[in-house]
């Protein structure tokens, strides 16, 4: 039963980090678009900050399923 438990936590710490990546990516990218300026100057600050914020996203979900397959093997 605690391994459920544990998948459980696990599964909502996996929510909780993709919604707060996408505000915090939706939050940058807005105060790009309000800095000004032309695109050809706001484009490299946006691929930038979507691969840096989803870059970490990626690198924390694979870790939190990493652990969760840790959990899950039998002792």
């Amino acid at each position: 039963m605690k391994s459920f438990e544990q998948s459980v936590k696990i599964l909502w710490l996996k929510r909780g980090i993709a919604s707060m990546a996408v505000f915090i990516w939706l939050g940058l990218i807005v105060s790009i678009f309000r800095s000004g300026g032309t695109m050809a100057d706001q484009a490299p600050k946006c691929i930038f900050t979507t691969m840096i914020v989803f870059g970490i996203l990626t690198a924390a979900y694979k870790g939190l399923e990493r652990l969760e397959r840790k959990g899950r093997e039998p002792k």
